[in-house]
């Protein structure tokens, strides 16, 4: 067993969707900021991403986090964020994730705590009730009411939008948003991405759009909106999806249905509620995001040498759900 790397992770679930954040094991990075190390893990050890969350250790809905020592010492911890297909600039959901980590182990308290991201600094205040608040990095609505083809189905209109990660938001009024449709929905889903793709629809400089996120009303009282997102890899978001609020945040804001300091309360495909508000900061648009994680388990990942399948099971879902 002397060969065996053990790589230990805490998981929580935020609304239902998980996080597995690597607390040790994980690979040296060197130096630099968290998007430098990003960098160096994607060129030179992408095996341990597919390890950590990619079959048979993990499944296509988890997401990991790295722990790594943050450059800005300002910051509580540094993470760099990951997926079955690759890398995330920022995570919502993650973030809260990774704060009732961190307060589960003992590392941080009560009060606010900055997180060193590839994207940016972010800050997070761990509350008396369990709830964490995360104030992410600027959104903005890149694209309004852009239209494309969507092979079996017709025209779908929508905007295209930064929350951290990039998303195409749109309204689909004759898509029932519900649980028992979630085959369907990812079917679609992926068209609508492919047609971006094909039609050379992007965010900001050419950046690939990987989220689509579909909206409409929801049955609950008191609760604005229902979600379905898609993420990168093919899987659906069981919460309301962290990046994705704060991209609605934003457009919300651009169209003049949301002031600043209102809250808006955003459910997920599995019920589950995000609370989402903004603050202006000079020209930027600075988005927070409430929500709850739970801790599921502590638990050590064995890497043995003889294992085939040592470095999990590496697709490409890019084409086709």
């Amino acid at each position: 067993m002397s060969d065996v790397q053990r790589v230990q992770v805490v998981d929580s679930h935020t609304g239902g969707e998980p996080t597995r954040v690597v607390v040790g094991g994980g690979p040296d990075l060197g130096g630099g900021s968290a998007a430098d190390r990003l960098r160096v893990l994607r060129r030179e050890h992408d095996g341990f991403r597919t390890a950590v969350v990619g079959e048979p250790r993990g499944s296509d809905v988890l997401v990991g986090a790295l722990l790594i020592p943050p450059a800005d010492t300002s910051c509580a911890a540094g993470a760099i964020f990951f997926n079955n297909v690759g890398y995330l600039g920022m995570c919502g959901h993650g973030t809260i994730g990774l704060m009732a980590t961190l307060a589960h182990l003992g590392r941080i308290g009560l009060g606010e705590h900055k997180i060193e991201t590839p994207v940016g600094v972010v800050t997070a205040r761990q509350q008396e009730d369990g709830a964490v608040s995360v104030r992410n990095v600027s959104c903005y609505r890149y694209e309004a009411a852009v239209c494309v083809p969507v092979d079996g189905y017709g025209t779908v209109c929508g905007d295209v939008a930064w929350g951290g990660n990039w998303f195409f938001l749109a309204h689909v009024p004759d898509q029932e948003l519900s649980l028992r449709r979630v085959g369907e929905l990812t079917e679609l889903t992926w068209r609508i991405r492919r047609s971006l793709t094909e039609h050379e629809i992007t965010g900001r400089d050419g950046e690939g759009i990987d989220h689509i996120e579909l909206y409409g009303p929801s049955p609950t009282p008191g609760v604005h909106s229902r979600n379905f997102v898609l993420c990168p890899g093919g899987a659906y978001d069981r919460s309301p999806c962290g990046t994705g609020t704060s991209a609605k945040l934003a457009c919300l804001y651009a169209d003049g249905k949301l002031k600043e300091g209102d809250v808006w309360r955003q459910e997920g495909i599995t019920g589950s509620v995000f609370e989402g508000s903004l603050q202006r900061a000079g020209e930027d648009l600075i988005p927070t995001i409430t929500g709850r994680a739970f801790v599921t388990a502590e638990s050590a990942l064995l890497l043995d040498p003889a294992d085939p399948l040592r470095w999990g099971i590496r697709q490409n879902r890019i084409n086709s759900p």
